[in-house]
């Protein structure tokens, strides 16, 4: 069995206003919304999460949290990675103990690593966590790393917990070879919710979204019906979302995705520096995107 199917929302992470602190009463509201509104999994502690601006415990107490709260209704992958690998390590194996149902790892960023490095530096952390289901997050436009294809499916055939990965290099002819060179034996989810519809034509299985904090209904339903045989309706949802999409990357994210969270009525909160608010003329392009959609 994959780890989902379908649509998993990269999930916002609520601080409260005064002092920056986590928010576990709005992010129950929050992780509720999302799963009465049919998100398929939650994603935890990703980027768009805000993990990089939190401390290791705060990290470990969101994790917990998160699961605690689910209490198995929908999956929920962990955001464990780190450019220091004893790092991931050690939030990997702590979120595989309080029940995470996956671990997403971003490659490691800023000192990056040749292909080895990336290959090894994986292997450690899925020795490490007991068989639990490990995803590969490649993003090089965050990480200034690609992981090759040829890294991933060696990883995949070596390494029985690696089982997938995240793609998010937006590069559709790399994601091609790579689905080529494992002969589609690899959990492929797309990490552009613009690109959703075309990953799964190429044998994804799904998306891990930053639209679905405030479309996860859409998000949802574009999977289904592309699983349902309506290729169509999944492509006509894929266009219809895409003002959403321009609009919730027209600044570095999750600056205009907390923004929106915000507009929607739930308390997402402020964003921890070095991130900061959204300028006024993109929120107005921003709220007037989910008006047209019906959101607001």
């Amino acid at each position: 069995m994959p780890v989902f199917r379908g649509s998993a929302v990269a999930i916002v992470t609520p601080f409260h206003e005064k002092d920056e602190s986590l928010n576990f009463d709005a992010f129950a509201d929050i992780i509720d919304y999302q799963i009465e509104n049919g998100t398929d999994a939650i994603v935890v502690c990703g980027s768009t999460g805000e993990a990089a601006t939190m401390t290791e415990e705060e990290h470990m107490q969101t994790v917990k949290f998160c699961i605690d709260h689910v209490r198995h209704r929908v999956p929920v992958i962990a955001g464990t990675g780190s450019n220091c690998t004893r790092t991931a390590i050690h939030l990997s194996k702590q979120a595989a103990e309080d029940g995470a149902d996956a671990l997403l790892l971003v490659s490691p960023y800023y000192n990056k690593g040749t292909q080895q490095g990336l290959y090894l530096h994986y292997r450690a952390v899925a020795d490490a966590v007991n068989g639990c289901p490990l995803l590969i997050y490649n993003v090089p436009s965050r990480s200034g790393v690609n992981v090759l294809p040829e890294t991933v499916a060696r990883l995949v055939r070596d390494v029985p917990n690696i089982v997938g990965i995240k793609e998010a290099s937006g590069n559709i002819s790399q994601i091609a070879k790579l689905m080529a060179l494992t002969d589609g034996k690899i959990e492929l989810y797309s990490g552009n919710d613009d690109q959703v519809v075309p990953l799964l034509a190429l044998g994804g299985l799904g998306v891990i979204s930053v639209v679905a904090n405030i479309a996860p209904r859409a998000m949802h339903e574009m999977c289904a019906r592309f699983f349902a045989g309506d290729v169509a309706g999944a492509a006509k949802i894929q266009r219809d979302t895409f003002p959403l999409f321009e609009n919730l990357f027209s600044e570095v994210n999750p600056i205009p995705v907390k923004k929106a969270v915000n507009l929607l009525g739930q308390q997402a909160g402020p964003l921890r520096m070095p991130l900061t608010e959204m300028e006024p003329e993109h929120a107005e392009k921003l709220r007037q995107a989910m008006v047209d959609f019906g959101l607001i």
